[in-house]
């Protein structure tokens, strides 16, 4: 702490940053405080916040957080149904920071941008994530994966269906899986 005395917040966004290491991050810089943001392009850099404790030493994971101001998360089931505390599903964002749609992408837009059946405002949409989350008994909410084999790599998202689908099309490939 005493080789950046001035530092007094850290924020953590883009990727889910390995918990044995913000541990340790904690302790070396206990002045400081620590947060864990969350939110894909299509809403804002951040959509969530969550302010970790001084004592995150136990943590095995470390939660996304409660929505930003003018923003809504819900997370969902397959029937599109709010899921209970400490279920799975996948997390829905709407609010004032989401997108309009992908430029030119019609078909994808309206796949993932939904009518949001929780506002009476036609306008209002909520945007499919693809993220598993839940919520905890608190009310923040924790980040538990992917609902697809979507992957993120330096920033950039790959699909893995996709690598599999251009392999099949060579002649002398028969079967594919990409991990």
């Amino acid at each position: 702490d005493t080789t950046l005395p001035t530092l007094k917040t850290i924020l953590f966004a883009g990727e889910v940053f390995p918990t044995p290491s913000l541990i340790r991050l904690s302790e070396l810089l206990p002045n400081v405080n620590f947060y864990n943001l969350y939110g894909p392009t299509e809403t804002t850099v951040w959509s969530t916040a969550y302010k970790l404790s001084n004592n995150i030493a136990d943590a095995k994971t470390i939660p996304i957080g409660r929505p930003i101001a003018n923003t809504q998360i819900y997370i969902l089931d397959a029937y599109q149904q709010l899921v209970p505390i400490g279920v799975s599903g996948e997390l829905h964002i709407s609010g004032d920071g989401l997108a309009r749609g992908y430029l030119n992408h019609f078909e994808l837009t309206a796949e993932k941008f939904i009518y949001n059946p929780f506002r009476k405002n036609p306008q209002v949409y909520l945007y499919k994530t693809g993220d598993l989350a839940r919520y905890l008994a608190d009310g923040t909410i924790e980040f538990l994966g992917r609902t697809d084999q979507q992957i993120k790599l330096r920033g950039f998202r790959i699909e893995l269906g996709e690598i599999e689908m251009a392999l099949l099309r060579h002649p002398d490939v028969a079967e594919t899986v990409v991990i």
